[in-house]
């Protein structure tokens, strides 16, 4: 049977009219472009209108929240020996002076533990920002180019240099892309990760440079082997010291080069700026940010559905024109008819941050241990700021399995209830889930709707599934009403129990 136009995919970023955007759209616009909005985040976006509510998600600048202190962490636990302590070392191993040499690696090793403490203390520090900041767009970026700039804390060993990476995330976040494509060959974290802080003009390190083009910018098919070598040239002597970055202009090679039919004496700025005048880059990352936001599409172009390619060309020269800024980017596609549209709208697989910071802001869950909400993100495959490669996480279908599925359903109940995972101790979590209050707006609006259970059930389907589905419905009218109709606290935490065990909750 032909699909009627009206319910085909747009293929391309026309606008969603204003009379088109309700509460579904709002709620759908607070999950995608952040973790999910309360009753009352969502009717507001929903009385705002489209515009108004795209420009607030996105220019999230204007809303104020502290920015995190440069001392938030200990830039120093993994500093190098000065040079008098290399001397010192250097001496004590000539001399085999054993015991100068065991204080030095007893030094080492304290420095290691510390420093696997303070990642950890990171870790638990960013979660607590993705779920207390009023400007989710900003943490939801900040994670989408952790993803794709991807390192590892595991590899680098260096909590502050993964720290300082993801503030810069965070300062670009929304910002241009150019700008942080400039910023990450200087950055320590990724110098280190790819190992050009050993590059030299003798024996060049081609990691960064195929990196750079390959998952960064360009994508597989856009660049050869020999742009890959004269890219490796291009970065010699880009390193660090300690927490800054350094140009060692004995280390580079300031031969002449041709990078993507560019040629000249580039250096790293010059690499990046053939990079950016390729058409091929604004594509490359457009359908990155499409299947972060929209819709989880292969990234091998000719793979792309139609009307999905369609919609990333748009985002492409729309990107080129704004001289890869990217709020205009983001503000067309959220606006657009095909952001919004029916298979679009919960079909996307939650991410294992997306769903456990989803829970805590839309339900107002108490935040409980972060220690184990840590532990559940690796857990369910995606432990934040150690990436499994390069690659970053493939997301999509790869977030369930059978394992994966049993974690996510027990991290739910402890949020909700506060009864902890297997594996830890027995004791529950004393904060109580205020789940009466999530009726305070529909009480507000119709007094008599809190007390009736039909309406207090379609209105936890709604906001929890963003549907209301009449099976389940009458499944949880059923369960309520087998249990005396009471809707007091302890019947609402249990409505919520079932309804996110659901193979729907993972979606959004």
């Amino acid at each position: 049977m032909p699909v009627a136009p009206e319910d085909r995919l747009p293929a391309n970023l026309k606008p969603l009219k204003p009379d088109r955007f309700g509460y579904e759209q709002a709620r759908h616009l607070l999950w995608r472009a952040g973790f999910g909005g309360t009753p009352e985040q969502i009717n507001t976006l929903a009385s705002w209108g489209p515009q108004r509510a795209v420009d607030y998600i996105v220019d999230f600048d204007q809303i104020e929240y502290p920015s995190p202190q440069p001392d938030a962490f200990d830039p120093d636990i993994m500093r190098p020996l000065t040079p008098e302590e290399q001397r010192d070392l250097r001496l004590a191993r000539q001399r085999q002076d054993e015991e100068t040499v065991a204080r030095f690696r007893l030094r080492e090793q304290q420095a290691e533990r510390e420093d696997r403490l303070q990642i950890r203390k990171v870790q638990q520090w960013w979660l607590t920002r993705m779920i207390e900041s009023p400007r989710p767009l900003e943490e939801k970026l900040t994670l989408f180019w952790h993803g794709h700039f991807a390192t590892s804390y595991r590899t680098i060993e260096n909590s502050y240099h993964m720290y300082a990476q993801n503030q810069l995330f965070r300062a670009h976040a929304a910002g241009n892309f150019g700008d942080l494509l400039f910023q990450i060959i200087r950055d320590p974290a990724m110098l280190a990760y790819l190992d050009n802080d050993e590059s030299r003009r003798d024996r060049p390190n081609e990691n960064l440079a195929r990196e750079l083009m390959e998952l960064f910018s360009l994508g597989v098919g856009n660049y050869d082997e020999h742009d890959i070598k004269e890219g490796a040239r291009a970065l010699t002597g880009y390193s660090f010291e300690d927490d800054v970055f350094v140009f060692n202009q004995n280390n580079h090679d300031a031969g002449g080069k041709t990078i993507l039919g560019k040629s000249g004496t580039l250096d790293g700025d010059g690499f990046v700026t053939a990079i950016l005048e390729s058409r091929a880059c604004s594509r490359f990352i457009c359908t990155k940010l499409y299947r972060f936001f929209v819709r989880d599409v292969p990234l091998d172009w000719r793979s792309i559905p139609r009307e999905s390619r369609d919609v990333i060309a748009d985002m492409a020269d729309a990107m080129l024109g704004a001289r890869y800024d990217l709020k205009p980017v983001l503000k067309r596609l959220f606006l657009s008819e095909h952001f919004h549209h029916e298979q679009v709208v919960n079909e996307k697989i939650k991410s294992p941050v997306d769903l456990i910071v989803g829970a805590v802001r839309s339900l107002h869950t108490p935040v409980r241990d972060l220690g184990i909400l840590v532990d559940a993100l690796d857990l369910m495959g995606q432990d934040i700021l150690f990436p499994p490669s390069v690659k970053g996480w493939d997301g999509g279908r790869s977030w369930i399995n059978t394992s994966t599925l049993f974690v996510r359903q027990n991290i739910l109940a402890f949020l909700l209830t506060g009864k902890k995972p297997v594996g830890y101790d027995a004791l529950a979590d004393q904060q109580v889930f205020e789940s009466d209050k999530l009726l305070t707006w529909l009480g507000e609006t119709d007094p008599s709707a809190a007390r009736d259970p039909a309406r207090v059930i379609d209105f936890l389907l709604r906001l929890t599934l963003g549907a209301s589905p009449p099976e389940v419905r009458e499944t949880l009218e059923t369960f309520v009403a087998d249990h005396n109709g009471a809707l007091g606290r302890d019947m609402l935490t249990a409505i919520l129990l079932i309804i996110t065990a659901m193979p729907e909750y993972q979606l959004c």
